[in-house]
This record gives structure tokens, C-alpha cells and sequence, in this order.
């Protein structure tokens, strides 16, 4: 019995992790070599949702700085129709991030992989 229950409480610890680090649906993911390219368009729009302290350590001049905690209150700043662009450190509040925005209404919701923390300029 005590096997079984350990089996149940990793089998759903494993769940817990996946569900947290996997994509929104619906989100596409990106390279920071890919996000390079789209650096250059305008007609998208481009977020860093790291803290304010991060953001002005090192920044990519493109990105606006919408803090994810700060997200749900700031949305109406983003234009629903532009391609949004999400960044954070290492991919992990982007992905959450990007999940807020689809359910707000975005389709066009890019996740850049690896975050800052791959980042070469």
C-alpha cells in the first residue's frame, strides 16, 4: 500500500512539473536566434516580463518591461491584434505569461526559449 501511494504522489509531483514548465496552449516558442529576426519588424510588439531591476541590467531595446505580477492589470497597454513577443530570464514566467495573454484574447502569442539567459546580442 505504501509503494502504491508513493507511485500516485510522484506520478502527480511529475504532472504538477510538466503542467508548470510546458507551454501555454496554443503558444508558439521561439530561439533567441530567431527572435533576432523579428527584432526588425514593426509591426510587432515585444514584452519583458522580468522585474524592473532585471530589465535595467541588461535589456533588448525593443522589449517594453510589463512585470508579470504587474501583467493582468497592464494588458490594456497591448494591442490584441500584433503579434506579441514574450520574453523573460529563462522562458519560465514568459510561458506563464503568454498563457495569461491567449486567455485575454491574443492569438499571436511567441514565447522566446532560453529568455535572456540565452540571449547573445
Amino acid at each position: 500500500m505504501d509503494t502504491w501511494l508513493m507511485i500516485v504522489i510522484g506520478a502527480v509531483i511529475v504532472f504538477i512539473g510538466y503542467r508548470a514548465i510546458s507551454p501555454a496552449k496554443g503558444v508558439k516558442s521561439i530561439s533567441t536566434d530567431e527572435l533576432k529576426t523579428q527584432l526588425k519588424k514593426k509591426d510587432k510588439q515585444f514584452i519583458d516580463v522580468r522585474t524592473p531591476g532585471e530589465f535595467k541590467a541588461n535589456r533588448i531595446k525593443e522589449f517594453k518591461n510589463i512585470p508579470l505580477n504587474e501583467l493582468p492589470g497592464r494588458v490594456s497597454e497591448l494591442d490584441v491584434n500584433k503579434e506579441t513577443y514574450v520574453i523573460c530570464q529563462s522562458g519560465m514566467r514568459s510561458s506563464k505569461a503568454a498563457g495569461m495573454l491567449k486567455k485575454k484574447g491574443f492569438d499571436q502569442v511567441i514565447n522566446v526559449r532560453g529568455g535572456m539567459g540565452s540571449y547573445r546580442s
